[in-house]
C-alpha cells in the first residue's frame, strides 16, 4: 500500500510538469481544482443554466432549444388569481395548494422538530444510565433512506397494516390513517419529525457539550433554579447552533419530497401536496409534460430558499456581533 502513492505520483509527474511549465508556478493550483470545476460546472451550472431556458420556453419538446420563447408566460401562469385569499381562484389552484401545504408543513413541523430535538439534547447530555446507547437509538434513523423509512411507515399505517390489525385485535375500528386528510397530514408531520430529529440532536448536543461546566457549577453554587440556568445560561449560548438547526430545518421542510412520495403519493386529494411534489408531477407525472411550468415553479422555490440562507447568514451575524458586545 505504501508504494501505491509513489506510483500515483511517477504516472502524473509528466503532467504535472506540463502543466507548470504551461500555468506557471503561482496558478498550478487551478489544475488540481480544474477536474472538480468541470464536474460542478457540468452538474450543478449547466442544469440551472438548463432550467431557466425551460422556463421562458412552452410547448412539450423536451430538447431545450427545441422550445417556443414564451418569455414570463409559465409564472404568470401560475400566479394568475382573480383573488389570491381564495385559492380556488387561481387559475394553478393545484400550485398554491401546494405552497399553503407546504407553509403549513413547515411552520408545524420545524417548531416541533427544533422543541423535541432541543428536549432530547438536553436529556441525552445529562449523566443517565446507557447515554452513548440512546444517543445512538435516536441518530439510527438519520442513517436510513427516505424511502425505506416511508416504506416502514407505510407498511405499519395502511389499511392492512400492523396499527389497524393491533385495533381490531382490541375489538376498536380500523383508522383510515393515510386516507384520511388530516390523518395523513399528521403522519408526514410525524415521520418527518422521527426521520430527521436525529441530525439536529446531534448539533444541539455538540452545542450543549462546549458549554464550559464552570457555568454550571457557579449557577448552583448561586442556588439557580434548572429554568433559570436554561434560560440564562443554557439557551444564550447554545443560540447560534439553534439558529443553524432552525435555517436547516426550515430548508429541509420546505423541500421534503420521499417520504411524502413514498407514503402518500401527495394524497388524499391534495392534502398532502407539496411544492416539490407539484414541481415533480407537472413536469414528470402527469400525461402532459409541462416542463416549463414545473422548470418556473422551481425557480420561485430556489427563490424562497435563497431567502431563508439570506436569513441564515443574517441572524448568524446578528448572534456573533451580540455575543462580542456580550
Amino acid at each position: 500500500m505504501s508504494r501505491i502513492p509513489g506510483l500515483f505520483f511517477n504516472l502524473f509527474e509528466p503532467l504535472f510538469r506540463l502543466g507548470q511549465r504551461w500555468l506557471g508556478l503561482s496558478r498550478i493550483g487551478w489544475l488540481f481544482v480544474g477536474p472538480n470545476l468541470l464536474v460542478i460546472g457540468l452538474f450543478t451550472f449547466l442544469p440551472i443554466f438548463i432550467n431557466f431556458i425551460y422556463a421562458a420556453t412552452g410547448g412539450v419538446n423536451l430538447m431545450p432549444f427545441s422550445r417556443p420563447f414564451t418569455g414570463s408566460e409559465n409564472f404568470g401562469i401560475l400566479f394568475e388569481c382573480r383573488n389570491y385569499f381564495d385559492i380556488q381562484s387561481c387559475r394553478k389552484d393545484i400550485f398554491w395548494r401546494a405552497i399553503y401545504n407546504t407553509i403549513k408543513f413547515s411552520l408545524i413541523q420545524v417548531v416541533l422538530m427544533v422543541v423535541l430535538s432541543l428536549m432530547t439534547a438536553l436529556v441525552l447530555n445529562r449523566k443517565i444510565i446507557g447515554r452513548g446507547f440512546w444517543r445512538g437509538v435516536f441518530f439510527y434513523p438519520v442513517l436510513l433512506s427516505p424511502v425505506v423509512v416511508a416504506l416502514i411507515w407505510k407498511w405499519l399505517l395502511q389499511n392492512q397494516g400492523v396499527f389497524n390489525a393491533g385495533l381490531v385485535a382490541v375489538g376498536s375500528t380500523p383508522v383510515e390513517w393515510l386516507t384520511d386528510a388530516s390523518w395523513a397530514f399528521f403522519w408526514t408531520i410525524f415521520v418527518s419529525i422521527w426521520a430527521h430529529m436525529g441530525f439536529y440532536t446531534l448539533i444541539l448536543l455538540a452545542g450543549l457539550q462546549a458549554i464550559p461546566k464552570d457555568m454550571y457549577e457557579a449557577a448552583e453554587m448561586d442556588a439557580a433554579s434548572p429554568w433559570r440556568t436554561l434560560r440564562r445560561i443554557t439557551l444564550p449560548l447554545l443560540m447560534p447552533n439553534l439558529i443553524v438547526v432552525l435555517v436547516l430545518a426550515m430548508i429541509r421542510a420546505v423541500q421534503i419530497f420521499d417520504e411524502v412520495f413514498v407514503l402518500t403519493g401527495g394524497g388524499p386529494g391534495s392534502a398532502t401536496t407539496f411544492i416539490v411534489q407539484f414541481i415533480y408531477q407537472t413536469g414528470f407525472a402527469e400525461q402532459i409534460h409541462l416542463y416549463g411550468l414545473a422548470a418556473a415553479a422551481s425557480l420561485v422555490l430556489a427563490v424562497g430558499l435563497m431567502l431563508l440562507t439570506f436569513l441564515q447568514l443574517r441572524l448568524t451575524r446578528a448572534s456573533e456581533s451580540g455575543k462580542k458586545a456580550r
